[in-house]
C-alpha cells in the first residue's frame, strides 16, 4: 500500500491567500510555524492528500509530519 510520503527541501514561498504556504507546488498544511514560514530553506516530511478540501485555492496540498531548517549547500 502506498504510504504517499513525500521529502522535500527548499524555500518556502506565502500563496495568495492569508497563512498558506507553498514549496514546490505543495500546499504545506499543519507543521511548526517557527520553521515552516515564508522565506525559510527547509527539509519537510509529509503525507499527500490530493482530496484535502482547503481554502488556499494552490497546490496539492501535504499534510507535513516533520520539518526542520536545510542544510546549507
Amino acid at each position: 500500500m502506498a504510504t504517499n510520503l513525500r521529502t522535500l527541501t527548499g524555500t518556502v514561498t506565502a500563496g495568495v491567500e492569508p497563512g498558506c504556504l507553498l514549496l514546490d507546488g505543495y500546499l504545506l498544511v499543519g507543521g511548526d510555524r517557527t520553521v515552516v514560514r515564508a522565506g525559510l530553506r527547509i527539509t519537510v516530511t509529509g503525507r499527500v492528500v490530493p482530496d484535502l478540501v482547503t481554502t488556499c485555492q494552490q497546490g496539492t496540498p501535504l499534510v507535513v509530519t516533520s520539518a526542520q531548517p536545510a542544510a546549507d549547500r
